[in-house]
C-alpha cells in the first residue's frame, strides 16, 4: 500500500492534466454542490497564464498593511507551515485591511521562498510584482492575484493557518485547489480521486462532441440533439 503523500502526490499529478474548466465540469457531474459556488471570482486572476494548471494544497493567511494593524509580522509562522505541510502547496493570503491595490503580497524573492519550501504558487486578493522576476526566478511558480502593483507597499503577514476568503472563495488550510488562465477552483473534500476521473470521462465527451461540430457537412439536427441533453 502506497503511503498517503504518494498517493496524495499521483492525485494532483492527475488533475494536473486537465485545465480547470474541465476540471469545474468535473465537479458539476458529481452533483456535490451548486454550480455558482466552490470557485474564485473573475477579480482574481492567473498572472501566468502561460504556465501548466497549478494543483496544491492550501496553506493559508492574512495580510493587511503594517501601519493599519498595529501588529509585528508573523510570516515566520507561515514559512514553517508551509515547510511542514504536505506537498505540493498553494499558499493563500486574505487581505484583510483597506486598499488591497496598494500592497503586494508577493514578488521574486518571497516567490522564491515559498517555492524552495515546496509551494507550486500563491493566490491573493491583493496584488502582485515583479512578474518577469518570477518568471526567471522561480520557474513554474503560479500567482492568482488582483492584478500587479509596483510597491510591496507596508504590508505584512497577520495570521497563518487560519480560514480565509479570496475572491468569495472559502478556504481552510489543507484544501485541495486547481488553478490556471481560466480560473481556481476548489476540489469538494475526499473527492479528488472521483474528480481526475470524471474529469477524464468529460475530456472524452467533449471530444466526440468536436468531432461532429468538425464534420463537413455540419449535422444541425445532431448538434441540437447533443446540447439538448
Amino acid at each position: 500500500m502506497l503511503p498517503e503523500p504518494a498517493i496524495r502526490n499521483d492525485v494532483c499529478t492527475r488533475l494536473a492534466q486537465f485545465d480547470s474548466a474541465t476540471v469545474s465540469n468535473a465537479i458539476e457531474t458529481l452533483d456535490v454542490r451548486p454550480r455558482t459556488n466552490g470557485f474564485a471570482s473573475g477579480e482574481i486572476r492567473c498572472q501566468l497564464p502561460e504556465l501548466p494548471p497549478m494543483v496544491g494544497y492550501a496553506v493559508t493567511c492574512t495580510h493587511r498593511s503594517g501601519s493599519e494593524s498595529g501588529r509585528h509580522t508573523e510570516i515566520e509562522d507561515l514559512l514553517d507551515l508551509v515547510h511542514a505541510a504536505t506537498k505540493p502547496v498553494a499558499v493563500v493570503c486574505q487581505f484583510v485591511g483597506t486598499e488591497p491595490m496598494r500592497n503586494g503580497t508577493v514578488g521574486d524573492i518571497f516567490a522564491v521562498t515559498l517555492q524552495r519550501l515546496g509551494a507550486v504558487g500563491l493566490v491573493t486578493d491583493s496584488g502582485c510584482r515583479d512578474l518577469a522576476g518570477i518568471r526567471r526566478r522561480a520557474p513554474g511558480f503560479q500567482v492568482f492575484a488582483r492584478g500587479s502593483v509596483v510597491s510591496h507597499g507596508d504590508g505584512i503577514i497577520c495570521d497563518a493557518g487560519v480560514d480565509v476568503e479570496v475572491g468569495g472563495l472559502a478556504v481552510k488550510t489543507g484544501a485541495l485547489l486547481h488553478g490556471d488562465e481560466n480560473g481556481l477552483v476548489l476540489i469538494p473534500d475526499g473527492l479528488a480521486d472521483e474528480v481526475a476521473k470524471a474529469a477524464a470521462v468529460v475530456t472524452g465527451v467533449e471530444a466526440s462532441l468536436f468531432e461532429l461540430l468538425d464534420a463537413e457537412p455540419l449535422d444541425l439536427p445532431a448538434v441540437k440533439q447533443r446540447f439538448s441533453h
